[in-house]
């Protein structure tokens, strides 16, 4: 019979159970929800967040989100009172206090999700100072108060949903219905912009290039264009429509690529010669002297693209963002924009060192009516 060594080589102590450092008090133990406690029965939504913060993973990037809005929405500065009349710019609140100038990106998708709902009601309250959205983001919200988006399958047929004259989205479905409604609405829009154009292009012949003048001055801007739409839609449901009605400027650089812009390309052909005109370079100007002003100034980024690098782009301009919270499920290897970490913006001067920010890797439509009932709709 041979002899068993019963005697754990020193080699594997060394390298499989090598002694492990002890962690300082900075580490905060792994720890989940014990639903058997009677406190985790009908949480908040604060209180369950706050619960996840202990989790990992994205459920402790979530709570970090949740941390940075707070502070961003809760940060104030000093009176106006108290201000030299020069630095009587930025943000304030309903107290004439200085307070974070927050920019709000998203893309399209969210607006034809349910998420339109949430974000409508952080215009309709006034907790966010500006906005960017893509084309689709602005048809898509008042296409909805003409006609409803309806729930669908991911795995429906494009070629049998082509036949019944239906778009998708994701799980979502668009009929072509909606948007020849969309056309009907909007077109008598459009003509009566033109005209209003051509008249005031008529009778101030020599400040017909000041588009920054006035709101209501009819040199159209893409910002000026979606205010009109928000106040011709007049529907409460409407996120553009409590955006004009709290003066609340939504950008839209890509404000050609999609529904709207066949619309304008069509209307070019039934008002030919005359054309409606719209000014891109007075809104750039409009966003980059908002964020310039802006005493702090915070992202909250629901996407990526577009959305995403404008609202980045304009706090370059003010030397980089104090806060910042990414929502989107991009993806850093490919290089792109929409993938990067805030590390990245850091870097470009977009947002500043010292700035508080995080990125969670999620769907907005899961995350974002969590994150705001635990901060903007908590009351606090």
């Amino acid at each position: 019979m041979s002899n068993l060594n019963t005697q754990l080589p020193d080699t594997l102590n060394e390298v499989v159970l090598k002694a492990s450092e002890p962690l300082s008090d900075e580490y905060v133990k792994v720890h989940g929800i014990d639903y058997s406690k009677a406190e985790a029965v009908n949480m908040r939504a604060s209180d369950l967040v706050e619960s996840m913060k202990t989790m990992g993973f994205q459920a402790s990037t979530l709570g970090q989100g949740c941390d940075i809005i707070n502070e961003m929405r809760s940060w104030r500065g000093k009176h106006i009172d108290d201000l030299e009349e020069h630095d009587r710019k930025g943000s304030f609140d309903e107290n004439g206090k200085q307070k974070t100038t927050i920019f709000l990106g998203y893309t399209s998708n969210l607006i034809s999700s349910g998420l339109r709902e949430t974000i409508r009601h952080l215009v309709q309250h006034k907790q966010v100072d500006a906005i960017v959205a893509t084309g689709g983001g602005i048809e898509e919200d008042l296409i909805k108060c003409l006609a409803p988006t309806y729930m669908g399958d991911f795995t429906l047929k494009g070629s049998s949903l082509r036949e019944k004259g239906l778009n998708r989205i994701g799980n979502l479905l668009v009929p072509n219905d909606n948007y020849c409604k969309f056309e009907e609405w909007i077109v008598p829009i459009l003509d009566k912009m033109l005209e209003e154009q051509e008249e005031y292009v008529k009778n101030h012949a020599g400040e017909c290039l000041d588009a920054n003048s006035d709101v209501d001055t009819p040199i159209w801007t893409p910002s000026k264009l979606i205010n009109r739409l928000g106040k011709e839609i007049n529907d409460e449901s409407s996120v553009l429509y409590w955006a004009h009605k709290n003066h609340i400027p939504v950008f839209c650089p890509a404000i050609t690529d999609g529904s709207i812009g066949d619309m304008l390309f069509f209307h070019t052909f039934k008002s030919s010669p005359s054309q409606l005109r719209v000014d891109i370079v007075a809104d750039i100007r409009k966003i980059n002297c908002m964020s310039m002003d802006a005493t702090k100034a915070g992202m909250l980024l629901l996407g990526g693209g577009l959305i995403k690098h404008h609202i980045a782009n304009a706090c370059l301009m003010r030397n980089g963002a104090d806060y910042a919270v990414y929502i989107n499920t991009g993806q850093e290897f490919d290089g792109s924009d929409a993938g990067a970490r805030p590390d990245e913006a850091i870097s470009w001067g977009k947002i500043k060192a010292e700035a508080k920010s995080v990125k969670i890797y999620a769907d907005a439509t899961v995350v974002f009516p969590l994150i705001v009932a635990a901060t903007f709709a908590s009351g606090k």
